[in-house]
C-alpha cells in the first residue's frame, strides 16, 4: 500500500513558501505523491453537503500549482483530488497535463477527477449541471483520444464535443492514469467503466462503502476491463496507526491519502515525519 498526502491552500492559506516546504518535506518523508483539491469558483450560500463553504476561501488553480510544486521537488507524484473535469474543455485540459507531465519527468500520475457538486460553480462557467456526468464520460474519452493519437490526428463526435483530425503534442511520457472520485455510485460506475482507479470520499458507512467497490468491479467486467487493475485510494487520517493501515489493505486498499492537521509548519512537518515513521520507513 502507497501513501500520499494533500495540501489545500483552502486551509494553511496562499504562502508559496510553505507551499514549497510542506511538499519538500513529504519527499523527504517518502509520500509518494501531493494532491491538490480544486474550486474555480465559490460564492455566497455555497455549502458541501451540510457545511457551508465560506466563499473567501483561497483555493489556487490545483494543476499551476503542482507545476510550482514540481519545478521544487524531484521525485514526487502530482495529483488532483478532486479535478472537477465537467467544468473543465478536455482539449485544454489534454495540454496542460500533458505539459506538466513531460515538463516534471513523468509525474502528473495521480489525476483523480470528479464532477463538482455546486450548481452555482456549474453555472458560473456555463455547463448545464444535470448533464455534468455525461459531460465528464466524453472528457475522459477525449483525453485519451488526443494522448493517443498520432500526426494524422484523431477524431471525435460525442454530444458535448465534436472535432476532426486534430493533433495534440508533446504527448505524456507515458499514459495518463485517470482515476475517478466521487461518493456515489454513478462515480463507482464511473471509475469501473472508464477509471484507472477508484477515490470514494470519506464520509460513506462501511456497507455502502463495500458496495460502490464491488459495483466499480463488475462495472470494470462488465466494459471487458481488468477489475484486478484498478487502484482503490481512500482519505486517511495522518495519526493512523499501522493496525488500521493493515484494516484498510484487507479491504483492497492500494493508497491513503491524509493530510497534516496543524496550524503551525514545523507541527506538521513533524505530523508527516510521524507518521512515516510509523507506515513508511
Amino acid at each position: 500500500m502507497r501513501f500520499a498526502i494533500s495540501y489545500s491552500t483552502g486551509s494553511f492559506g496562499v504562502d508559496p513558501d510553505h507551499l514549497v516546504a510542506y511538499a519538500r518535506h513529504a519527499e523527504a518523508c517518502g509520500f509518494e505523491g501531493l494532491y491538490l483539491p480544486e474550486h474555480i469558483v465559490l460564492y455566497p450560500g455555497a455549502t458541501l453537503g451540510a457545511m457551508p463553504i465560506p466563499a473567501s476561501l483561497p483555493l489556487v488553480d490545483p494543476l499551476d500549482a503542482l507545476s510550482f510544486v514540481a519545478a521544487a521537488t524531484s521525485r514526487l507524484l502530482l495529483g488532483t483530488g478532486v479535478l472537477l473535469l465537467p467544468y473543465q474543455h478536455p482539449v485544454v485540459l489534454a495540454k496542460r497535463l500533458a505539459t506538466i507531465d513531460v515538463l516534471s519527468k513523468g509525474r502528473m500520475r495521480l489525476v483523480t477527477v470528479g464532477l463538482g457538486s455546486l450548481p452555482g460553480e456549474a453555472a458560473a462557467v456555463g455547463v448545464d449541471f444535470a448533464s455534468r456526468g455525461r459531460r465528464a464520460d466524453e472528457a475522459i474519452d477525449v483525453l485519451r483520444l488526443l494522448w493517443s493519437g498520432g500526426a494524422e490526428g484523431v477524431g471525435f463526435h460525442g454530444e458535448f464535443f465534436d472535432f476532426d483530425a486534430l493533433c495534440s503534442f508533446p504527448q505524456p511520457l507515458a499514459p495518463l492514469p485517470i482515476h475517478v472520485g466521487g461518493s456515489s455510485r454513478a462515480a463507482a460506475r464511473r471509475a469501473g467503466r472508464r477509471g484507472d482507479g477508484f477515490f470514494p470520499g470519506g464520509m460513506l458507512l462501511p456497507d455502502e462503502r463495500a458496495a460502490q467497490l464491488a459495483l466499480a468491479r463488475s462495472e470494470a467486467v462488465t466494459a471487458g476491463r481488468d477489475p484486478g487493475a484498478l487502484e482503490y485510494t481512500r482519505w486517511g487520517s495522518i495519526t493512523m496507526s499501522a493496525e488500521r493501515a493493515e484494516a484498510l489493505a484487507a479491504e483492497g486498499v492500494t493508497r491513503v491519502v491524509v493530510s497534516a492537521t496543524a496550524d503551525d509548519p514545523a507541527e506538521q512537518h513533524a505530523q508527516m515525519s510521524a507518521f512515516a515513521g510509523r507506515l513508511i520507513r
